[in-house]
């Protein structure tokens, strides 16, 4: 024969005890619907139950280890009790009761300003974390400005052009180091080369700096007569020149100027008047 105990934790019996808790304090359980509550001590009552609800589950979902199809329906639970929760506040409001909307806490980061979306669908706990979740979290970084000209021009002054590179008193000593060491280099190449000559290794004729090119020497296919003929040729040219402009010579440029200076002291010390009669007098005496 079972016992008391074993009796009470059958199915049929716990189903009676459950249906007994309804019947007995069905006046006590929330009701579905926010409206069907006209008291306004009993709409605070729930509101303050479902934050309660909601706080419990909040630690729950704090634990990563659940799974994530459990932190899911977690998540899904409490946005339905927030959801919930308004609808307590907007008919404690129709009571005539406070307004925990406006009084409430709202949700900010860590500058001061709301969070965006904090009136629709949010996460919590490690329910951030799941896939497909973390990325609506993860800010996109700002665009790039496109730098003008005056921003590229900004850092650039004499150094970017090299002009101050040798006030630090490096680079010079360096560049007169490499200097000499390039010059021994070529002097040593040209000694070995002039020896190499002198002993016979190396023709002569390989030395192009030697090799001048002489524009009076005569070309040894080209014999004396093409020379004289080329010679005399420019002699020609140079006889055959033909002046289309007669050229004055010496002695008359002499008598222009004297005829110019004649006529500048007449006009200084002489009035028109006066070179008027003695031009007359010059034709009547035939000068």
């Amino acid at each position: 024969m079972a016992r008391n105990s074993e009796k009470a934790m059958t199915t049929l019996a716990r189903w009676r005890a459950a249906h007994l808790d309804k019947t007995t304090d069905r006046g006590d359980r929330r009701p579905f619907l926010a409206s069907e509550c006209d008291d306004l001590h009993k709409s605070e009552k729930w509101r303050r139950q479902i934050i309660g609800e909601v706080s419990r589950k909040v630690a729950q979902i704090q634990n990563a280890g659940l799974g994530e199809f459990k932190l899911r329906d977690l998540n899904d639970e409490i946005n339905k009790l927030l959801r919930e929760k308004g609808h307590w506040e907007d008919r404690i409001k129709e009571l005539n009761g406070p307004d925990y909307r406006k009084v409430g806490p709202r949700m900010l980061d860590h500058e001061g300003k709301e969070v965006p979306g904090n009136r629709g669908y949010k996460y919590f706990g490690a329910a951030k974390d799941l896939p497909g979740v973390r990325e609506l979290f993860e800010q996109e970084p700002p665009p790039q400005s496109r730098k003008t000209r005056a921003d590229l021009m900004k850092n650039i002054d004499a150094d970017y052009y090299g002009y101050r590179d040798e006030d630090d008193g490096v680079l010079v000593p360096l560049e007169q180091e490499h200097e000499k060491e390039v010059i021994a280099s070529y002097v040593a190449q040209w000694r070995a080369r002039k020896e190499a000559m002198l002993s016979g290794e190396i023709p002569k004729t390989d030395d192009v700096a030697s090799d001048e090119e002489d524009i009076y020497a005569v070309k040894e296919h080209e014999s004396d007569e093409e020379a004289d003929s080329s010679l005399t040729e420019a002699s020609t040219a140079e006889s055959q020149f033909i002046a289309h402009v007669p050229i004055p010579s010496q002695k008359e440029v002499e008598e222009a100027l004297l005829r110019r200076k004649k006529m500048e002291l007449l006009q200084q010390y002489t009035s028109d008047t006066l070179q008027m009669d003695t031009s007359e007098t010059k034709k009547m005496l035939g000068l």
